[in-house]
């Protein structure tokens, strides 16, 4: 008996020793991923439709490189992007430069592509009232945009899928100021701003009264009106204001906002013109939900009474803001020096003391406009260096010094946008 007892204990030991080995057999192994570098260039500022190229590089760039190669994706729209992880998105169709919200797609060998497109309910109306396709992504699976087909509706989408899910309607918000005023003729909700911090979403209501660009610059009020929602219930909260500067920002591809370590919000406004004139930036705390009555960077009060301008980008880092300011007073047009010439210089801000320190290093260049002015890859800060004289690359910012070093520069496709990092799955 005990001779056959230990005969079964010995087959259920081999049995338990081949039921594991099979087990680890049959485990499957995540695929093997990539690493590539994208790069987008801008290399036509003048037409309107941004024609540029995106391309990948399987090292992070040295020396001069091309960023028009076999690989590249050419097209329109290329004036910069909005990430999240490993996605890249622009606001623009690459094929025709229509306003909506574009996945890249980027292939394990770094091939690049134009992937699925999120188009407007309404073409004409997008092709009217510029905006469609400014968005914000919560997660893989949920992200909002605003679409001029509804434009007192905040638009929900799904970012893996690319498809509509559903929309908030903000409407009672939006009218419970300016609803009786002849001289407001557009009205809507998120076309300029959308953030989210915490579970709350933040969105510009715009009161506009121009009869073209409609709610760029044509601010009927002097404040600028930011609707909170809480995402919880996707219900509207209430309205907090930006005083007296006019217009939020001229919405592009670059975010007009960032966030500090401690999760500060910093907010741009760029004034009651496309020249400027009331230029700030603003901040909501952490832990806060209206806007920092103690605390806003003015172009006027805090960087020079000597001329005007304003504030066209923010990246926050460890209590510090990198800005690029003109150095001169600006002038429009196709031939106006806020596109077209050398005077975009870039500071670092002490938060605390508001005081402006230039960086050196990097050169004063032309107005980064939509393009990513500063991005964070690998722990490296880089700020965007492109001159009419051909200077043309990133440099890597040293927060010690309070300078700049080239970390690469681009001879062939145009004007540096944005540098982003992604993994691609094989």
């Amino acid at each position: 008996m005990k001779k056959f007892n230990s005969s079964i204990i010995a087959l259920f030991v081999a049995s338990a020793t081949l039921f594991t080995a099979c087990s680890d057999d049959d485990h499957i192994p995540e695929p093997p991923a990539t690493e590539h570098y994208v790069l987008i260039t801008l290399a036509d500022r003048v037409s309107g439709t941004k024609a540029g190229f995106i391309s990948t590089f399987d090292q992070f760039p040295s020396g001069t490189i091309s960023n028009a190669t076999d690989g590249s994706l050419e097209g329109q729209g290329m004036g910069g992007w909005r990430t999240h992880g490993n996605d890249i998105y622009k606001m623009f169709r690459t094929s025709d430069y229509a306003t909506g919200i574009e996945k890249i797609s980027i292939a394990p060998t770094g091939q690049v592509t134009a992937g699925m497109f999120l188009a407007s309910k309404d073409p004409s109306a997008a092709a009217k009232y510029f905006g469609t396709g400014n968005f914000v992504i919560r997660n893989d699976n949920l992200g909002y945009y605003w679409d001029a087909a509804e434009p007192t509706k905040i638009q929900k989408f799904d970012p893996t899928t690319m498809s509509n899910i559903g929309a908030i309607d903000l409407a009672a918000a939006v009218n419970e100021r300016g609803k009786d005023i002849p001289a407001i003729n557009f009205r809507a909700v998120g076309q300029k701003f959308l953030a989210i911090k915490g579970n709350k979403l933040y969105a510009n209501i715009t009161y506009a009264t121009g009869e073209s660009q409609i709610g760029f610059f044509d601010d009927y009020f002097p404040d600028v009106y930011i609707a909170v929602i809480d995402l919880a219930s996707e219900s509207y909260e209430k309205t907090i204001s930006i005083k007296n500067t006019g217009s939020i920002a001229y919405i592009n591809e670059n975010q007009m906002y960032d966030f500090d370590d401690n999760g500060d919000l910093y907010i741009v406004t760029q004034g009651r013109s496309s020249l400027g004139g009331q230029s700030k930036i603003a901040r909501i705390k952490a832990n806060e939900t209206d806007i920092d009555a103690t605390w806003e960077l003015d172009f006027h009060d805090d960087f020079t009474r000597e001329y005007g301008g304003k504030f066209v980008n923010v990246f926050a880092k460890n209590g510090r803001l990198i800005l690029t300011v003109n150095t001169e007073p600006l002038t429009g047009g196709k031939s106006g020096n806020i596109n077209t010439a050398d005077i975009w210089k870039f500071y670092s801000v002490d938060i605390a003391t508001k005081r402006f320190n230039p960086i050196s290093g990097v050169p004063v260049g032309t107005n980064p406009g939509a393009a990513m002015a500063a991005v964070e890859v690998d722990g490296k800060i880089l700020l965007r260096g492109s001159t009419t004289s051909g200077e043309n690359g990133y440099y890597e910012y040293d927060a010690a010094t309070n300078s700049a070093t080239l970390a690469f520069s681009v001879n062939v496709g145009g004007a540096v946008s944005g540098f982003h990092k992604v993994t691609v799955a094989q």
